[in-house]
């Protein structure tokens, strides 16, 4: 009999997994043990093994797609065995979904032309509130410059349209009488509402009063977006009546800097001799350059050498969306403040070379200040404490968790009961986690049952930062580079090995006094290295 295998929840934070990778195919055979797929988690990426023999007859989910937990992954059972049964309740909203997203377009596209032919007129051309900038919803006529009957030519100024950033000019790309305005000076309307209807004189548009963007000639939308894209990187309209200025709309002078066109040797065919774009596209320069055009060269010579950057994105991963939400939840949740504290490494440094000189050993700065704080906070157990609601939870366990970069973001690795593993062992913990967590190794439980968490960025060169606490923890440690510097030693100035601690603290479990006593002690443990044998 068939057997419905579901999306395991592999952690305890785990709400939904991706498949990272299938390692059987339908149809193959599965024993006992072996491994179905790779399963990404909110922590990491996991094998996942099959605990029933049989067949390979279904996937519920595809590789690299996601499910909730629990959802139907895959299904075993005998070859030929009939499952429509146990695929159909998975199966059907997905395709009922499909055929409903294959048959809206149909209705949009079937609708759309008996709404455009019957609603405007021939030779009328509908003009919508235009979206001058990414964040722009709607947008202000801050003053029309034509009135309803007046004659409009291309490149004549409509209105001053106010957005969310700033008041730009907005000109017509047709010829004809304006009909109708959609907004009243001073009015507003959300972008792509009507603004204005121009076309023949005394042509009757009051049935277009709820006409769409839809309803334009295919090529004026792209025009006219193109248009508003340069118009918003473009600088402000600059007035026709200056007087040391050239009058040229935005989008012209866009134009005319991609071409490297000079605006002083162009005639404007616009209003009160505004250069429009008409005027840049047709310009053609004459034989002789104009005694303006020394001056403008080394911009135009600019203009020509810029590449155009292109945006890229890259799809978010399962842990990188985890990270996200678990970062902001803690910052904005916990009220965090920070503590920090220099430490002299002096005997620390030459403690470290001791210990590296015997045989088969070899331990970080980093190590010892793991096997320091694990001692600091057994004597300091409030800080190794949890807050959960209407009580404290104080471990029982110091489990110190080690942040550590991978390719998709952040992973702690998590060892336990720290305060009893000695420098090597601490030194060959990490070395393993850290580099199981780079390629993906890590088990859940690995990054799980965190107490207290430490975060180094000192090999980075960073000499202070501090960082998000690493929830349900109640603080983290921020480690910076070992740096020298002057310091004051017994009423000399000598030469000192300095490193910057800063400790973020939930102030709902640990006061500041409490994390201040922690920090007092920690200082004492890695300035004087052997009180950690005491």
């Amino acid at each position: 009999m068939a057997e419905v295998i579901t999306m395991p929840r592999l952690s305890d934070t785990m709400t939904e997994g991706k498949v990272a990778k299938w390692h059987k195919k339908v149809g193959d055979k599965v024993k006992e043990g072996d491994i179905l797929a790779e399963i990404e988690t909110d922590k990491a990426v996991q094998d996942f093994e099959s605990e029933i023999e049989g067949t390979l007859l279904y996937i519920g989910v595809e590789e690299g797609g996601a499910a909730a937990v629990d959802f139907v992954l895959a299904i075993i059972g005998n070859e030929g065995e009939d499952i429509s049964g146990l695929t159909g309740g998975a199966a059907a909203p997905a395709a009922s979904a499909s055929e409903e997203k294959k048959e809206e377009p149909k209705a949009e596209t079937t609708s759309a032309p008996e709404q455009t032919s019957a609603e405007v007129p021939a030779g009328v051309e509908v003009i919508t509130m235009p979206r001058l900038s990414d964040t722009m919803t709607e947008g202000k006529v801050a003053k029309w410059h034509k009135n309803v009957g007046d004659t409009v030519k291309e490149g004549d100024l409509l209105a001053e349209i106010e957005t969310d950033k700033a008041v730009q000019d907005f000109e017509s790309e047709f010829n004809g009488v304006l009909l109708k305005q959609g907004v009243e000076e001073g009015g507003a309307a959300p972008v792509d509402s009507v603004l204005a209807i121009i076309g023949p004189e005394g042509t009757d548009v009051s049935a277009v009063g709820a006409a769409k963007p839809a309803t334009q000639s295919p090529e004026k939308p792209a025009e006219q977006k193109t248009e508003a894209k340069a118009e918003e990187k473009a600088a402000p309209a600059v007035s026709s009546s200056s007087s040391d200025r050239v009058a040229i709309s935005p989008l012209a002078k866009k134009i005319a800097q991609e071409k490297g066109v000079d605006i002083h040797s162009v005639q404007g065919s616009g209003e009160n001799g505004r250069i429009v774009k008409k005027d840049i596209e047709n310009y053609q320069p004459s034989a002789k350059p104009a005694a303006s055009a020394p001056a403008a060269s080394p911009a135009a010579q600019v203009a020509l050498s810029f590449v155009q950057g292109e945006d890229t994105e890259t799809p978010n991963s399962q842990v990188r969306n985890i990270i996200a939400k678990r970062l902001a939840e803690s910052k904005f949740s916990a009220p965090h403040y920070y503590l920090m504290v220099e430490i002299n490494m002096d005997k620390a440094i030459e403690a470290r070379k001791e210990i590296n000189s015997l045989p088969d050993t070899k331990i970080s700065f980093n190590d010892m200040i793991i096997k320091a704080t694990a001692i600091a906070l057994r004597k300091h157990p409030q800080v190794n404490s949890s807050w959960a609601g209407d009580k404290i939870i104080h471990r029982g366990n110091i489990n110190v968790g080690v942040a550590v970069a991978i390719p998709d973001g952040l992973v702690v690795p998590v060892l336990k009961n720290t305060d009893q593993m000695s420098y090597t062992q601490i030194s060959a913990a990490v070395k393993d986690m850290a580099g199981r967590a780079k390629s993906k190794g890590l088990k859940a439980n690995e990054m799980e049952g965190s107490t207290f968490s430490i975060s180094n960025l000192g090999m980075f060169g960073i000499e202070t930062f501090t960082s998000i606490i690493n929830q349900p923890n109640s603080a983290i440690l921020s480690v910076g580079a070992i740096i020298e510097k002057p310091i004051v030693k017994n009423g000399q100035i000598v030469v000192g090995n300095i490193m910057k601690l800063s400790l973020a603290c939930d102030h709902r479990v640990v006061d500041g006094a409490t994390g201040a006593q922690f920090l007092q002690t920690l200082k004492t443990y890695l300035e004087s290295p052997l009180t950690l044998l005491l």
